[in-house]
């Protein structure tokens, strides 16, 4: 059968991830509305650190098992592969028994040390009584902190088989995507957030308004766990069907593990693991930080909230640039194409800006409209919209800086060299502690999160200027002018989004739903024309070539 066009993957993985990306957005409302900032949802937020660690790692789409995968099948299977075909399905079934027993073990381990896991996760939760006592915390924020440890706890040692849960997807994600299968990978997420929808829905039907009192918190924290966990199992199970279809290979046992196959799959997953493993300890170092700040759990939940919030559209264009540009990245790395890979590069770099820069003035803009609209109901009240917004804010500032550095981790992947980003990633672990220490003092949980941006804009920096050096000299004017270009439409766009935005509450006010959808509505409205005009002024290639093929194939349907 043909290949897929660019724009065909595209467009199936933007429908699939917008569609998981919504569910997620519903998850997290629910989640808002039943236990708000309370300790239940703050537990899960520092429970949640490794499982999701484990999970973002090794199960995520464009993470190293995926790219590990790809990288290597899509140069060995061929074009026109069929379900006869079965020479991937012992790659494949080595791969997977050999993750899979490494992973098993991780897992036993997670559930035997959860409380010592825990302590490295969140030490200020295991604080002394009398040194919070020193410290002025009155014994009903005391008790809030031991409730929310214990949770904690029970909540991690719940979750831990996610760990083997996590590099089956992975690998399944990485084989699918290698047979041309996209629709499944993008949308399978969706029953994560099934999963949590439903059990919070069934607390609530079977305990009524309780669930939002405090002693339930516990019972809570164990209803989201567990859900979480069957959601994991979901979205694994959903793909075997396809990946048997596909020749890929089942659940059988099979341990050739020295296949050629097998060995360049394992040389780049090991190193880009590692490399990636480390981005996500960034993530630990906030948490680390974050449960010394007074009321931990309302400062982890507004960055749980505020994350999913820009993960939400990030992840969405994420997938849509990653997920077709990578393979094409993996068939450029002779000498003779890199002409053409650097203009690929280009391609994802401007692309990036073009979503990411405006998507940021807007958010920075309209935060707090935006968590009001969304989260503000049932147990999430006025002041958890203040604490959310502000994190927002702060999030939004580096979601191209994010985007990008990812877009060329990939490209070192593609040329077979994951040490560059590995040793880039240990040099940031350093940096994003003494951020996180510089910042928090001052700015509290958004300045955790400025922290990470920091570290990101440092990344992309370095892994600009080593690929420099790999491919003999990139075209820094052409590629830095049309990004500077975009910055200018974004920050002018801001301005107008924040001028209607402050009109339309001077004439309406920012009360009620609906008054406040109408103002988002108009201030978004406003700031995208502003940017669109500009950046059709620009004449910029990318942007002439996305519009020409949307074109052709309106007319052509």
């Amino acid at each position: 059968m043909p290949k897929k066009s660019l724009v065909n993957i595209a467009g199936i993985v933007a429908i699939a991830t917008l569609l998981s990306k919504f569910l997620g957005l519903l998850r997290q409302i629910a989640i808002a509305a039943a236990f708000g900032n309370g300790t239940a949802y703050g537990a899960y937020n520092f429970a949640y650190v490794i499982p999701g660690f484990l999970l973002i790692l090794l199960g995520g789409i464009n993470g190293p098992f995926h790219s590990a995968i790809i990288s290597v099948l899509a140069k060995n299977i061929n074009p026109e592969f069929k379900e006869s075909d079965r020479d991937v399905a012992p790659i494949m079934e080595s791969i997977t028994t050999l993750v899979t027993g490494i992973l098993l073990l991780v897992t036993v381990g997670i559930m035997l040390f959860a409380e010592p896991l825990m302590h490295l996760v969140a030490p200020g939760l295991f604080i002394a009584e009398g040194e919070l006592r020193a410290r002025g915390m009155d014994l009903g924020a005391i008790a809030d902190l031991k409730i929310t440890r214990d949770i904690a706890i029970q909540q991690l040692q719940i979750m831990a088989p996610m760990a083997v849960l996590a590099g089956l997807i992975g690998i399944g994600f990485g084989a699918l995507n290698a047979a041309d299968a996209y629709w499944l990978p993008s949308v399978s997420p969706l029953f994560s957030s099934l999963a949590v929808l439903g059990g919070i829905g069934g607390l609530a039907w079977t305990l009524g308004g309780k669930i939002l009192s405090p002693e339930y918190a516990a019972l809570g924290g164990a209803v989201l766990a567990w859900s979480t966990l069957v959601g994991a199992v979901l979205q694994w199970l959903v793909q075997i069907p396809t990946q048997w279809r596909s020749g890929m290979g089942g659940l059988r046992l099979r341990f050739e593990f020295d296949r050629p196959e097998v060995k360049a799959v394992m040389r780049i997953m090991a190193p880009a693991t590692f490399s990636s493993g480390m981005l996500q300890i960034n993530v630990w170092t906030d948490l680390f930080f974050a449960s010394f700040i007074p009321n931990a759990a309302a400062a982890v939940s507004a960055m749980g909230y505020a994350g999913l919030l820009i993960q939400t559209p990030l992840g969405i264009l994420s997938s849509v640039i990653l997920v077709p540009l990578f393979p094409v990245l993996s068939k450029l790395t002779d000498p003779k194409d890199w002409g053409e890979l650097k203009q690929r590069i280009r391609q994802g770099l401007i692309l990036t800006a073009l979503t990411m820069l405006p998507l940021s003035a807007l958010m920075i803009t309209l935060a707090l409209p935006i968590t009001r609209l969304v989260y503000e109901r049932g147990a999430f009240n006025a002041a958890a919209s203040e604490l959310t917004a502000s994190v927002l804010m702060a999030y939004a500032i580096g979601m191209f800086v994010y985007l990008g550095r990812d877009i060329l981790i990939r490209v070192f992947y593609a040329l077979g060299d994951a040490d560059t980003p590995f040793r880039i990633s240990i040099i940031n672990i350093f940096l994003n502690a003494l951020f996180d220490y510089l910042l928090v003092q001052k700015f509290g949980a958004p300045g955790l999160v400025l922290a990470t941006v920091g570290v990101n804009i440092t990344s992309m920096a370095a892994l600009l200027w080593f690929l420099d050096r790999r491919l003999n000299g990139l075209p820094w004017k052409d590629w830095s002018l049309p990004i500077l270009g975009l910055m200018v439409a974004s920050l002018a766009a801001g301005l107008a989004s924040w001028a209607t935005l402050g009109a339309t509450q001077n004439l309406w006010g920012s009360d009620g739903i609906f008054q406040q959808l109408v103002q988002l509505g108009c201030s978004t409205l406003a700031g995208l024309l502003v940017f669109g005009g500009i950046t059709w002024q620009m004449k910029l290639p990318e942007v002439e070539g996305a519009v020409a093929q949307i074109k052709q194939k309106f007319f052509r349907s």
